[in-house]
Formats: C-alpha cells, structure tokens, sequence
C-alpha cells in the first residue's frame, strides 16, 4: 500500500502539470463566455426594440390628437382614417396590440375640471365623464383634443415575462383645436357656458 505521502506527491505534480498546460485553455473559456454574449445580444436586440415602440406610440398620440385638432368636425369616418393613419405609424412593428382613443374636453370655466365632450375609440369615456390634466392645462372655457395610445409588447425571448400580460406601453397628448373653439363630432356643437 502506497503511503499517503506519495499519492500526496502525485496530486501536487499533476496539478502542477495541469497549471502549465494551456492547450484547452481557449476552448474552456469559450464555453464560458457564449452564453453570457448570446444572453447580451438577445437582451440588447429586445430592448433596442421596446424602446423604439415606446417613441414610436408617442409619436402616434401625437399625431391622433394632431390630425383631430385640425378640423372644425370629425365623423367616424375620418376618425378611422386617423386611427388608421395612427397604426401606419407603427411599421415594421405590428400595429395589432394597439389600442387608441380620441376625446375631445372642455374645460369648465368655474371648476377648471375637464368634461369628455365626445369620445371614439377602444374603451372610449362616455360624455361627462371628468378627466385629470395637467395645471398649465387649465384654462377655462377651452377645449382640448386628448388621445391616448396603448401597447401591449411581449419580447419574442421573455422567459420571465408572462405572454398574456406583456409590457403594456402608453402615452397620452393634448392639443388645442386649430380651426376653431372645439371639434365637432357628428351633430354636437361647442358649449360656450
């Protein structure tokens, strides 16, 4: 039985051996390194991608509520042109998960609350219905074209996101009309009180 002071000996020399050896060095290495690149490239790939939706929705709620301003009045016919024109907006991505609306407020000159005056698109306000604006907003007795964007983005790689739910990307804009004291949409006219 060899003692344990030789197999002790060995080890030391082989390791001592194995410490000098660099042929698989570069192959060890590699291994080690490539997951974490491909983890970098995917991830960068899909957040370059969110955030270029992100712009490209508010560039959308812009334009909705900058299409609506410039008109004395609007029917549903020309609000499906807006929305339509709104959703080319965000090629080459898909315009599917977009959900828009636009409303027009009126701003009661007394309270300084926003009134929705009229409302067309996904889950639109009803009439009356008060929304919340920013201070410099407020002014009385104006009207304001609101739009809101919505977008629900699920990443092609989100093994921690669950794909129902997504990451939902919003923006809101006012404008004021442009053509006039209000929008009109259909037959309502604008209230001066």
């Amino acid at each position: 039985m060899k003692s344990m002071r030789t197999i002790w000996l060995r080890i030391r020399r082989r390791a001592f051996e194995l410490r000098g050896n660099n042929s698989g060095l570069a192959a060890v290495e590699f291994a080690m390194i490539i997951p974490v690149m491909a983890v970098l490239l995917v991830g960068t790939n899909e957040f370059s991608a969110g955030v270029a939706i992100d712009r490209k929705v508010t560039i959308m709620a812009r334009t909705l509520s900058d299409l609506t301003s410039q008109n004395t009045s609007v029917d549903d016919a020309k609000l499906t042109n807006f929305f339509n024109a709104g959703k080319a907006i965000m090629t080459p991505y898909s315009s599917t998960p977009v959900k828009g609306k636009i409303s027009e407020l009126y701003i009661n000159p007394t309270t300084l609350k926003a009134r929705v005056q009229w409302s067309q698109g996904f889950e639109a306000h009803s009439p009356g219905d008060i929304i919340e604006i920013p201070e410099a907003l407020k002014i009385g007795g104006t009207y304001l074209i609101f739009s809101e964007v919505k977008y629900k983005f699920v990443p092609s790689v989100a093994w921690f996101i669950n794909k129902e739910d997504g990451i939902t990307l919003s923006d809101v804009s006012y404008t004021r009309p442009r053509q006039g004291l209000c929008v009109n949409y259909k037959t309502e006219v604008c209230e001066t009180k």
